[in-house]
């Protein structure tokens, strides 16, 4: 199994955990929070100012591991064939097929 495939597995795990945590949180203070004990001001499980702050850092912390094996997953798609002409400098270009001109056409 290459590089890029293991890559590829996690950048897909990583997103369908971040999906999840994404959709446990309620924009108005309700969600997963509210459910544990946001309703009689009593402590449950850590209250909700813990679990909301549980669910803000698992949030970035999921984006941040996202965009890095992202960023690593394009590094070791170029490994495997050996050359990544972007990063050499060998920057391909295309060549535009000439055209007859008036000149050309009357000889």
């Amino acid at each position: 199994m290459s590089t890029f495939v293991i890559f590829l597995i996690l950048i897909i795990l990583v997103a369908f955990l971040l999906v999840v945590v994404i959709m446990v949180q309620n924009p108005k203070g309700g969600g997963l929070s509210s459910t544990f004990g946001g309703g009689g001001g009593g402590q449950q499980l850590g209250g909700v100012k813990k679990t909301t702050d549980f669910l803000d850092k698992s949030t970035w912390t999921l984006a941040t591991i996202l965009l890095l094996l992202i960023l690593f997953s394009n590094i070791s798609l170029f490994e495997g064939t050996g050359s990544n002409p972007v990063l050499n400098g060998d920057v391909p270009t295309t060549t535009l097929p000439t055209t007859n001109t008036a000149k050309d056409s009357i000889n």
